[in-house]
């Protein structure tokens, strides 16, 4: 493979989509630290610092909730704090999937409607090497932007969050500031990436796949025949256990087909294969172990359903490639 040229590829990719890739999860970033801090800042200027706050049924004045507060329980509430910090910008992983799933829709049919393919494939790139880069751009390229994002902005709110402890008396930024849960947070998500890639291969495949076969309203085709398949299986289903009494065995498997093929871009959908999310979680109290979330992610990558959907995948992106060649006119 030649990297320069990859390299390349994948910066066409991200000018041609600057828009919903970057400044699209940068101006919901922008919103969330906005709206949130402009909250905490007209709270604090409507009605003034809080004198007293009831923990428990018991009335801690301000100057008393620093007192109250020991070393370990704001160790323990930086702990927390830090853990759970970039759920801030779980709106972005959501904006993440939807624009996944539109880029691939129209990665390869829109070339071939405007014509572009034309001056396109007169550079000497070819056709495994531009899909390829369309399938790094969606699995690789936007979620690390989205990554970034994300962590600046779940910080900047933490930030918020300290300023406004602080304001009461009550200083979290040095417990913050040294729990070593705010510097993994973002390494976490970076070394969860190989899994996303592996669950979102099934859908970026497909898409990919219909993209470059459907010569009109691409996304009625990506979505329409794996949802028509599931409803003709259903029906079949249905009329079988009304004459037998026994519905069709396969149902469960067409569903986590259907479910993998039009869901894999929804970040952390590989923790909903049979994981149990409550192991997760602190039994002291403590937050969400987010070093066991790991543990689940990966293990999700230990069964055979993961590989095989990554198969399809890269079978589906080998049927992109070869309609590609041959389905050059709009």
């Amino acid at each position: 493979m030649n990297t320069v040229t990859m390299k390349w590829l994948l910066q066409r990719e991200f000018w041609e989509h600057k828009g919903s890739m970057l400044w699209a999860p940068l101006i919901v970033a922008a919103l969330l630290v906005v709206l949130v801090g402009g909250t905490v800042a007209y709270g604090l200027a409507a009605h003034g610092m809080p004198m007293h706050v009831t923990v428990n049924g018991q009335t801690i004045t301000q100057g008393g909730l620093a007192a109250a507060l020991s070393t370990a329980s704001r160790l323990t509430v930086a702990r927390i704090a830090t853990g759970m910090y970039l759920g801030a910008g779980t709106p972005l992983f959501g904006i993440l999937s939807g624009v996944v799933f539109f880029y691939c829709v129209g990665a390869l049919y829109n070339e071939r409607t405007d014509r572009s393919i034309l001056f396109w494939k007169s550079l000497p790139v070819s056709d495994g090497m531009t899909v390829l880069s369309k399938a790094a751009t969606a699995t690789l390229v936007a979620p690390l932007i989205t990554i970034a994002l994300a962590t600046v902005a779940s910080l900047a709110l933490l930030l918020a969050a300290c300023i406004g402890f602080g304001l009461n008396g009550v200083n979290m930024l040095g417990a913050v500031l040294a729990s070593p849960e705010l510097y993994l947070g973002p390494l976490r998500l970076v070394a969860l990436l190989p899994v996303y890639v592996a669950w979102a291969l099934p859908t970026v495949g497909w898409l990919l796949l219909v993209s470059s076969w459907a010569r009109s309203k691409p996304l009625l085709w990506a979505l329409g025949l794996p949802l028509i398949a599931l409803l003709v299986l259903k029906w079949m289903s249905a009329t079988m256990e009304r004459f037998s009494g026994t519905p069709l065995g396969i149902m469960p498997l067409a569903q986590d087909v259907a479910a993998r093929i039009l869901g894999g871009t929804v970040p952390g959908i590989w923790l909903t294969h049979g994981r149990n999310l409550s192991v997760a979680v602190r039994p002291d109290g403590g937050g969400i172990d987010m070093n066991d979330v790991m543990a689940q992610s990966w293990a999700t990558l230990a069964g055979a359903d993961a590989w095989i959907g990554v198969l399809l995948g890269a079978a589906m992106l080998f049927g992109a490639v070869r309609l590609r060649r041959w389905r050059d006119e709009g």
